[in-house]
């Protein structure tokens, strides 16, 4: 009978080394947290980023732009100046509500930590073509678009010669600039809603600046081909993504990228009962970003998907921040919270409670674009703003001065927006 090897002991295990998790450990050594182990499943540190080669990171971090793999140098410099421990090609099979881990690699087997705290920023993934369910053959050529810049930045083959875009997020729109410049065809961008889901600058400098044609209102209705993809249908849709008769259209290409939305990869979160909003699909988490399971922090696009990778970085700060106050023993089981929630104009908010007591920044997304809107939180807060897009992340910073206007017995804040 084969005998488990006791449990090891850490102060910190960090799941995932990409912008969240590598901030969080270099944060977490400079507040004097020792024993920190970051667990990777790739061959190297990064997450990500290594495969955006273009710029536009680092504005906040590093007052300067830099382009993805630049980014991540940064942090796993720091990283190893600090000491941190980054288990590389290291997969973590279980978490429970204890706060034990399994986790699994080739060179060190199978091994138990029991740690004091834990910390998730394990990203998130592409939703699949299986996800939204578009008819037609199964073809070669259908690509996400996280997939497809692989393929270019990494492995160095191109996905086609022609391509349609389903989706406007932002790698997609990325990719339509980067294919382009390639030497590919991208004969048109189509996206569901009547607006961009990704940012207002990737669409311009992505999109309009190279002349490829983005169709609002539109979706692709069919896959056609046999072995290779050989075109698509497209077709207008209605306010309530019904196909418009008559609207369809027929594209001839050989390639098409999905880029229709990001999932949190919280398949361990939920393993270690922690509770998820079903609208960030990430976990619920007070100010410090700690779940409802005690001494268990969520960060970066694993708790919900982030606009800007330094905002990731900030989010893994924070719940290092918080890992310490835990062990340090600050942080009995934070009681008595105040639950925040949005109207039905707020599409999500992050965190979805506070204690009140600290000064705390506020993630909100809308759930339609709207011009010359205020925001309001409880009666304790307002802001006017002159416009607004579910694609845009909207931060408010309360300061503890605003928080302690408050009424002692408050137990929920309510959000809302509403048009001037």
């Amino acid at each position: 009978q084969l005998k488990m090897a006791p449990a090891l002991h850490l102060d910190l295990a960090i799941i995932g080394s990409g912008p969240a998790g590598l901030a969080a450990a270099v944060k977490a050594k400079q507040l004097g947290i020792k024993d920190v182990v970051v667990f990777e499943r790739d061959e190297r540190p990064g997450g990500i980023l290594p495969q955006c080669i273009h710029n536009g990171f680092g504005l906040q971090k590093f007052k300067e732009e830099l382009t993805g793999p630049e980014y991540a140098r940064r942090y796993i410099q720091m990283a190893t100046d600090h000491y941190v421990d980054i288990e590389l090609n290291t997969m973590v099979l279980e978490i429970d509500k204890n706060r034990t881990l399994s986790a699994v690699s080739e060179h060190g087997g199978l091994r138990n930590y029991q740690c004091k705290s834990i910390i998730l920023a394990m990203g998130c993934r592409e939703r699949p073509r299986g996800a939204i369910g578009i008819p037609g053959t199964r073809p070669a050529g259908v690509f996400t678009a996280g997939q497809a810049q692989r393929m270019v930045n990494i492995e160095g083959y191109m996905p086609g010669e022609t391509a349609v875009i389903q989706g406007s997020g932002d790698v997609g729109m990325i990719m339509a600039r980067r294919l382009t410049l390639e030497g590919a065809e991208v004969k048109a961008v189509t996206e569901i809603q009547p607006y961009t889901s990704g940012l207002i600058r990737n669409e311009v400098q992505c999109l309009h600046d190279f002349d490829i044609p983005l169709l609002l209102s539109h979706t692709v209705a069919e896959i056609h081909g046999d072995k290779r993809v050989e075109g698509v249908t497209i077709t207008e849709v209605d306010a309530g993504w019904n196909p418009v008769a008559g609207s369809e259209k027929f594209i001839e290409c050989d390639t098409l990228l999905l880029s229709v939305g990001l999932i949190p990869e919280n398949e361990l979160s939920k393993m270690a009962g922690v509770a998820l909003d079903p609208r960030t699909g990430g976990a619920y988490v007070n100010e410090f970003l700690e779940t409802d399971v005690f001494g268990i922090f969520s960060c970066g696009n694993v708790l919900h998907v982030n606009d800007y990778v330094d905002e990731v970085s900030t989010e893994g700060e924070i719940a290092a921040r918080g890992a310490r106050h835990h062990i340090k023993g600050k942080l009995a089981g934070e009681k008595n919270l105040i639950a925040v929630e949005g109207n039905e104009t707020i599409g999500q908010i992050v965190p979805q409670a506070i204690n009140g007591q600290r000064p705390v920044t506020f993630y909100i997304r809308i759930t339609r674009p709207m011009e010359k809107l205020t925001l309001r939180i409880g009666d304790i807060f307002e802001k006017k703003f002159a416009y607004a897009r579910p694609s845009e992340m909207m931060r408010v910073r309360l300061p503890k001065k605003i928080l302690a206007e408050m009424k002692p017995a408050i137990t929920r804040l309510n959000v809302s927006c509403e048009e001037r």
